[in-house]
This record gives C-alpha cells, structure tokens and sequence, in this order.
C-alpha cells in the first residue's frame, strides 16, 4: 500500500511554488507554504489568489471549492514551519548551494520518514540529495509551468532513491491527476533535455540574423503545429533561467555544443532582457509580466507592401511534377484565382493529377468548406500539359519534382531557355541547396526557394528561400504570391533545412539518443514531449509519420553542411532504416503498426 501523504510543504512561493501549492490544495491536501520573509510570503499568497480567481472567472473552479482551497493553505516564514509534514516539495531558484542549505535545513527540521523532493528542471538530484543524511529519501517531483495545468510530472529517482518512495510519489501524482513518467538522474530529464538544445538552436539561428524573430517563430507554431514559438516560448520561461539550464546541462550533461549557451543568450540577461517578467526579451511587452507584446524598433512595418518592395505581377503560374507535392500546389494556385499550367512527363501522369486535383476539390464541396460554382471555376483555370514548352508565357514556376540535385538542375537548365525575361523560377526543395539549382540557369538573380508544407492545402506556412544571388524583387514577389494564396511566408536563406527542419529534425534525433541509451521508453518521451511541452505530437509519432528514411536523409544533411558533432544521425536510426522498419509507411518505425 502507497503511503497516505496528508500534509505536504512547498518552499519557494514564485510562479511555480505557488503553482504546485495550488495544485496539492485543489486535490484535498494540506499544504505549508513557506517563504524567506513576509513580503516575499505576501506575494506567493498573492499569486495564488490570482491564479484561482481567474479559474472562477473561467467557470472552471466554484467559489465554494476556491474557498475551501485557501483554507487548505497555511502561510508560513521559515522552514522550522514544516515539522510534521508528510512530503517536502522545494521550488526556489535553480542554484546548487541555495537547494543544498535548504535540504541540510529540512534534514534537521522534518520527520525521519518524511519525503524530501526537489522541483529542479536541470539540476543534479542526486547532489542536492547528499546535503541530507537520507539520501534515500530524496526524489525529484519535476512539475510543469503551469502546475495546476501542465499533466506532466517527472519523477526523478537517484541510484540511492528507495524503491518504496518512487512507488509512494507515483502514487501521489496519479491522486493530483498527474500522469509521470519516471526516470534516473541525468541532465534535463527527458523535456528540458528535448527542449532547450532546440531552443538553443533557435537564439542561435536569430544571432547569425538568418532569420528574423517572427520568422523564426511563425514558422515553428505553422510548420510543427507547435503552441509558441521558441524565442516566444524562451520569454515565457524567462532568458536567466533558461541560461542556468543551459548552462548546468552543458556541464552535467557531457558538454554538447548544443546546450552550450548562445552568446546573445549571455548578453541579454546581463542588460536585464529576461523576457516577459522584465517586460523585454526578444519581444517587447506591455508591461513587466504581460504576456502583451507590443510593436518595438524590430517589428516589421505593415506598411511596407509588396508592390512597393519591388513585387512583380503574377497572373499565370507554372507548376512541374506529378507527385502528391504538385498535386497540392496546383489546387491552392487554381483556387486563388491563378491560371495555372500543368506541366508532366507525359499524358497519362497528366491525367492521374488531374484526378488527384478533381478529388480533393470534391471533398471540400463535400465538407463544406468550396462552393460548387468555385470548385468548377477552379479546375477552368488549369490548363495540363506534357511538354515545358507550354511555360513560354508563364509568370512564375514552381518545381515539384523528384529530389535529386542532377533532376532539377536539368530542369533549370530548360526553364532558362523557355521561359521569358523576368520570371521568378521557385523550387519547392526541402532539403537540397537552391543556389546549386540557381547556378544551372542564366538568370540565378531570378530563382528562389519556395518550400510548401505537406499537404499543400492545409499547411499554412511556406518558407520563402532567398540565395546570395536572388534579387530583392524575386523575393517580394514570392512574399507576395504566398500572401495572395493565404499563406504565411516565412524569409531565410539558403541554409541546409531551412529554418523547420534544421530546428525539427536535430531534436527528433536527439530523442532516439535518449531510447538508444535506453534513458527512457518511447511512451514516456512522447508523453513529456506532449504532455510537458504542449506538443501536438511526440517525437516517435512524428518520426513515424514523417518516415525514418526521410528523416535520415534530412539529418544527413544538416550533418553535412553544419558538421556540428551533435548533428550526426543516431545509429539506432540508421540501423532501424537499414532493417526496412520506416514507419507508417511499412507498418513499422519504432513502433509496430500492423494492428492499426
């Protein structure tokens, strides 16, 4: 039998203290809140009544229940208050010393038999637990900003943790509604782990100015289906805590690259930037503490419309491939009012798309979402063609076909001669290098990389792929093509992966490092990921839909081009691809789905 925990005490009364009060008093247990001082105490009990108002205000919390909740709460100063506690939960900032004094303290003050645990994102469970003379008693209860939201807890167990005391706290979160996921001491357990290496990434790719912040992240929360994006989401968390979790996984955690803090990262905590609780990050905000941003000096200028940028006048559109890719993109060009010429390698493919395109039109009549009249002026406006002599009189082509280098570069070649002067030439390559596309034609100032997501329909986003040759008008252009279809365009340059895949892909390997060094399951990975981070999917989902040979391949390239140590595919990965085990596609990945 799990032992019963009836009173609890929390220390550290900040955003996630007062979280994790709350959480405890909202399942009927009571709780010792404890602070360094009054005004500090004064605050927590603040924060707490602010955070249980807004659940009433939202109807997801009665008065009556709030009340009671409060009542649960016993404020207190100093840690002499939690003598007769079942279970001690510290939240205080994240500095070794600071947690090391206070569990020496708690070592004096508690019970022999009460339960000691950290809520450390990054720190060593296993050297916090050494301050104390029952190491076998300390555990990590790693909790989820917001507590009384995020589902996630990690329980940490250190080599000395009690095998009774994991199985008690286990039992505790699935009485606060939690679902945890278990694991050993090791650098930024599995989210943070997952988390700040991309994130990282991300500050990273905004430093070298290889995109911009709204970029950056647009593309993520577009691409990914992600609920913020990084340099967003590093705001939220604040920039000096995400440094010190940088930083302590950097050198706890074998010193990857990676994890080692951005310079920029550095800088901006010591001007005071911290993010949303300074009021400036790598957005501005209303307020210090308001999740409000407002327009700053690198806010782009609505302004500024494509037509003054230079943009030239589209009305006629190329589209060559006969795959799913150009299926897609020949329906979002035909439903947005262009004309558009279909170009294959013969009739028959020629028919096969225009089928596809005949298809997917008719179920969105039938869902509702086209009328019929618009369907058919739709499929008026696609001309279907076998030969690329029929783009004499385009304005813009777009390539969707195979992704080998040699291909495209020879389609180029034959776009160069066909086409007229001033044409923006696009290829939608997701992985290979546009300039090398570019160079094969005598106009690279005109070729540009516009890379739809699958499937073209749906997916709003398309990163917009400029080279060192291609000219600020072919750019505007492809920026005002994507708006005019409805699209979300995000500028970068011609750098292997782009700005989704090159932050996707890293920490989706970095996800089949953690399985292969057997840290934890696939089950409970997906779950931090998703249930800790808010993403849609967890990483051997996606690994799985996406393809494990694509995803190598990907990962291949990123490796290639940035030789970062940290890039290199995970052998597990290679292995599984070698095997014919790819994924959804075959009925096995890193999950079987023969039964589904």
């Amino acid at each position: 039998m799990a032992r019963e925990f009836s009173t609890v005490g929390v220390v550290g009364l900040g955003t996630m203290g007062a979280g994790i009060v709350e959480v405890f008093a909202r399942n009927g247990i009571d709780v010792v809140a404890v602070e360094i001082s009054e005004p500090a105490l004064e605050r927590g009990r603040a924060t707490l009544t602010g955070s249980t108002d807004r659940a009433v205000a939202k109807g997801k919390l009665v008065p009556a229940d709030r009340d009671a909740l409060h009542e649960r709460v016993h404020f207190e100063v100093g840690l002499d208050a939690l003598h007769s506690v079942d279970l001690v939960i510290e939240a205080v900032p994240e500095h070794l010393d600071l947690k090391q004094r206070i569990f020496a303290e708690l070592d004096r003050v508690c019970r022999p038999e009460t339960i000691l645990a950290t809520n450390t994102s990054s720190l060593s469970v296993t050297e916090i637990s050494v301050a104390t003379t029952r190491p076998n008693q300390v555990i990590g209860i790693h909790f989820f900003n917001p507590a009384p939201v995020m589902k996630l807890v990690e329980v940490v167990r250190t080599v000395v943790t009690a095998p009774e005391v994991v199985a008690d706290v286990e039992a505790l979160c699935a009485r606060l509604g939690k679902v945890d996921v278990t694991i050993n001491d090791r650098a930024g357990f599995i989210a943070n782990a997952l988390l700040f290496g991309y994130l990282n990434h991300a500050v990273g790719m905004f430093e070298s100015h290889y995109a911009t912040r709204e970029d950056i992240d647009a593309a993520m929360k577009l691409g990914c289906g992600l609920p913020m994006g990084p340099l967003a989401l590093m705001d939220l968390i604040g920039l000096d805590t995400a440094y010190e979790i940088l930083d302590t996984m950097y050198r706890r955690g074998g010193r990857d690259r990676r994890h080692a803090p951005v310079p920029l990262l550095k800088q901006m905590v010591t001007a005071g930037l911290l993010g949303r609780k300074s009021g400036r990050g790598f957005y501005t905000y209303e307020r210090p503490g308001s999740p409000v941003v407002v327009p700053d000096e690198a806010t782009p200028l609505a302004a500024q419309t494509a037509l003054a940028d230079g943009a030239r006048a589209i009305t006629k559109v190329g589209v060559v491939g006969s795959g799913t890719m150009a299926t897609g993109i020949i329906e979002v060009f035909a439903k947005a009012g262009y004309e558009v010429v279909s170009v294959t390698r013969g009739m028959e493919k020629s028919a096969t798309v225009c089928e596809a395109v005949k298809t997917s039109l008719n179920k969105g009549v039938v869902r509702g979402k086209l009328a019929e009249a618009d369907r058919d002026a739709a499929l008026g406006r696609i001309s279907w063609s076998a030969t690329l002599d029929h783009l004499a009189d385009v304005d813009l082509v777009v390539e969707a076909v195979v992704e080998e280098l040699s291909v495209k570069k020879a389609l180029f070649a034959s776009l160069d001669e066909i086409c007229k002067p001033g044409v923006v030439l696009a290829t939608t390559t997701s992985s290979l290098p546009v300039i090398d596309v570019a160079m094969a034609t005598h106009r690279p100032a005109d070729v540009v990389g516009l890379h739809f997501f699958n499937p073209a329909p749906v997916m709003p986003l398309v990163e917009v792929v400029r080279t060192i040759r291609t000219s600020a008008e072919a750019t505007a252009t492809a920026r005002a093509v994507c708006a005019a279809l409805g699209k979300t365009a995000v500028v970068c340059g011609d750098r292997s992966g782009f700005i989704v895949n090159a932050l996707l892909f890293p920490y989706l390997n970095d996800a089949v490092r953690m399985l292969e060094a057997s840290y934890s399951t696939a089950d409970d990975i997906d779950h931090a990921m998703k249930l800790g981070c808010g993403y849609p999917m967890g990483p051997f989902e996606l690994l799985d839909v996406v393809g494990l040979d694509v995803s190598l391949a990907i990962q291949r390239e990123l490796y290639l081009e940035l030789r970062e140590p940290g890039f290199a595919p995970a052998p597990l990965l290679e292995h599984l691809v070698t095997a014919g085990y790819l994924g959804r596609k075959t009925r096995r990945g890193f999950r079987d789905h023969s039964h589904r």
